[in-house]
């Protein structure tokens, strides 16, 4: 990677900063601007299944990772009234990592600032880029009023990528599914060892643990396009879409406080063409391939794309260009499948009615397990 000496990472997300650990790790002198005025993250909690566990591992942050999240290898599908209809063990992992760890967003945050600190990489927040220039090197202005030379730049800058639009204009712009997902950390009993998911006509929650304190609430429920929904009424919103749920679920629902910290996001999806990059500007994690997060994965391909680019990069017989068509060539059909994946889950699940929810189930008890074991086996492969 002798070429590439300076690289500027747009974006301190999940993806920049494994993306500003692994390269800084290698000798390259990394910058991530982060636009937000400090480190913000949701309040809530995150899934990292074996293959991003793999490349938390290779970012030397594993061990970390497992010591503050929860470990979990059984997922249990439910009616809305608390019913079991089948427990699927995950056959993710392996020898050297889990199947599946929760752990707040906070903690896995700070995990990779100080991966990324460590490692060498500067992070900088309240700016961001303004105009890159390619002559040769990208002459990059940033919006702090600095200007930089930089061998590359790789924006991690997230679904609704300022650099996605500014590098391919409006055609791949987020398209909304017509849903979005309700979360909210809440306390996990000590039986709820596993992921548990609750299918009502229409709608989907579900919880996941994130430590031997914490666990996860989710619902995916029909939204509007473009809703803008008074924070303060978050509580009582999710109370009401709860409605339908039993069991468990309902028992949360009843016991939601005023003072909860519910977070609401639409599910939109992108997925820009390979290759990902024009000039010397390239765009990774969700910039370039978004995804909804029916298997957990959105920040699997994050970090994959993280660790996997140095590996491209150090490529140094090819020109930069063929290193980074590499790059898109190999990320791509893996991100595909991911979204894929996701988006046939969520038509599925939210296609079930009154009238055919029993049949769906029949189905799922049948035929879920070897889907699953499918899925999985593709995801164990190498990034």
């Amino acid at each position: 990677m002798d070429d590439i000496k300076k690289v500027l990472i747009v974006g301190a997300g999940i993806g920049g900063l494994g993306a500003g650990a692994a390269l800084a790790s290698r000798g390259v002198e990394v910058e991530i601007v982060e636009i937000k005025p400090e480190s913000n993250v949701y309040g809530v909690g995150i899934n990292q299944p074996a293959n991003s566990l793999r490349a938390l591992k290779a970012l030397g942050v594993l061990d970390r990772v497992r010591e503050v999240g929860y470990e979990w290898d059984t997922t249990k599908f439910h009616d809305h009234r608390g019913n079991l209809v089948v427990a699927v063990p995950s056959r993710l992992g392996g020898g050297d990592v889990p199947s599946n760890t929760g752990l707040t967003r906070r903690d896995l945050h700070d995990i990779l600032i100080g991966a990324a600190e460590r490692a060498g990489a500067r992070i900088t927040y309240g700016t961001t880029v303004d105009e890159v220039h390619d002559n040769g090197a990208a002459q990059v202005r940033l919006s702090d009023g600095r200007e930089e030379e930089v061998d590359l730049v790789v924006a991690f800058d997230g679904i609704n990528s300022a650099r996605r639009k500014l590098l391919f204009g409006d055609e791949y712009e987020p398209a909304y599914t017509g849903y979005g997902v309700w979360r909210v950390t809440i306390a996990r009993p000590a039986e709820l060892t596993y992921t548990a998911l609750y299918q009502a006509p229409g709608a989907k929650a579900g919880h996941i643990p994130l430590s031997k304190e914490l666990m996860y609430l989710l619902l995916v429920h029909p939204e509007p396009h473009h809703a803008r929904f008074d924070r303060s009424t978050y509580v009582d919103m999710l109370r009401e879409r709860l409605a339908p749920f039993e069991g468990v679920v309902g028992d949360i629902r009843d016991n939601l406080k005023e003072t909860d910290e519910v977070v609401y996001a639409p599910l939109s999806e992108v997925m820009l063409p390979a290759p990902w990059f024009k000039g010397r500007v390239l765009l990774c994690g969700d910039a370039a391939h978004a995804c909804t997060p029916h298997i957990t994965q959105g920040a699997a391909m994050a970090l994959e794309d993280a660790v996997v680019l140095p590996e491209e990069l150090e490529a140094t017989d090819k020109p930069l260009a063929a290193r980074l068509q590499s790059f898109g060539e190999r990320r791509y059909p893996r991100a595909k499948f991911v979204q894929d994946v996701s988006r046939g889950i969520l038509n599925a699940e939210m296609q079930i009615n009154a009238e055919n929810i029993e049949h769906a189930f029949a189905h799922m008890k049948g035929e879920l397990p070897g889907q699953m074991a499918g899925v999985e086996a593709f995801l164990n492969q190498p990034a």
